[in-house]
């Protein structure tokens, strides 16, 4: 692949998500509102991604439990713990990263 090739891919993807993310304000704004629908799902949508990561970070635990299962576990229990205690995404995420990465090399 070609540099020019690589970079219009990325200019591309990069104005596809521009523009997605730039139409709930464009459409959504003034005296329109959103749909009642919408707002639902926008409630309900986070904690539901938030589920399915959960299982596919754990979904080794069957196969693995001795190997990655305990180490994907204590990595979630951290993250979740250290959310409750400081309310920090960004501190728990760092914390159970760091943890798991910690954890595999050992």
């Amino acid at each position: 692949m070609s540099n020019a090739y690589i970079l219009s891919a990325i200019a591309v993807s990069a104005l596809i998500t521009y523009f997605l993310r730039s139409a709930v304000f464009v459409f959504f704004s003034g005296s329109r509102k959103m749909p009642a629908w919408l707002e639902e799902l926008g409630g309900v949508l986070p904690s539901a991604v938030m589920g399915v990561l959960i299982i596919y970070c754990l979904k080794t635990i069957r196969t693995d439990f001795t190997g990655s299962g305990i180490k994907g576990i204590l990595a979630a229990v951290i993250t979740a713990v250290s959310y409750k205690w400081k309310h920090n995404t960004f501190l728990s995420i760092i914390l159970g990263t760091a943890l798991y990465m910690i954890l595999i090399r050992l």
